[in-house]
């Protein structure tokens, strides 16, 4: 995820043929992007949460969350990274995504992480 300066933190339109001529079907394509972006997705949760976590006090009730100025920068820090669908999709027209048919012997295999 080096490349997130690179990759637009908005919308784009894209021309559907492109996203399709890799695998020759469109719902192909979408079922990588998919698997893709919900890997990106995940990882950043979990790099997210393992942040907070060192927020978290055991005497903290749900009534009695602190939020310090620390926390707010680090949530708003994610906020303002791309989106995991963008970055998959950037991924997938750049070529940096190995995938296989799951007809085949081996299965989907997304590199990037």
């Amino acid at each position: 995820m080096e490349n997130k300066k690179k990759i637009p933190t908005n919308t784009i339109t894209r021309d559907v043929k492109n996203l399709a001529a890799p695998t020759g079907n469109i719902y192909e394509s979408v079922v990588i992007l998919y698997k893709r972006a919900n890997q990106i997705a995940m990882a950043e949760k979990k790099e997210l949460t393992k942040k907070l976590e060192e927020f978290r006090n055991d005497r903290d009730t749900m009534d009695e969350v602190f939020e310090n100025k620390e926390q707010i920068e680090i949530s708003q820090y994610y906020e303002r990274q791309p989106k995991p669908d963008l970055i998959a999709i950037s991924e997938f027209e750049n070529g940096d995504l190995v995938y296989r048919k799951a007809q085949s012997e081996n299965p989907i295999e997304i590199k990037g992480e």
